[in-house]
């Protein structure tokens, strides 16, 4: 599934990628690959957001970034864990890296 212009939608194929712990050489999930049509639909989807975004104050546009690193901020564990799990990182280097981005 992939979650494009504030819905989830099927993926319009079938194609699965494999996600290894590269610590212990396992699969530990799948995720659906995009196929063109869905990078299409999300292309189309934020030209076609883009002139409202851009016309939204800058005030707006600062709160809606500052709220979305607050949810960062509040999930920032969880997601250090799965980078840890999905790339090998140490937590703490995982840590660090979900703190910098």
């Amino acid at each position: 599934m992939h979650f494009i212009n504030g819905h989830t939608l099927a993926n319009s194929g079938t194609r699965l990628g494999n996600v290894y712990d590269p610590a212990l050489g396992q699969v530990v999930r799948q995720v659906v690959l995009a196929e063109v049509a869905d990078a299409d639909k999300a292309i189309t989807a934020a030209h076609a957001a883009y002139p409202s975004w851009r016309d939204t104050s800058l005030t707006k546009r600062q709160q809606i970034m500052f709220n979305f690193r607050e949810i960062l901020n509040a999930k920032k564990e969880e997601l250090a864990a799965i980078v840890t799990e999905e790339h090998g990182k140490t937590l703490p280097d995982a840590l660090g890296e979900v703190t910098r981005g």
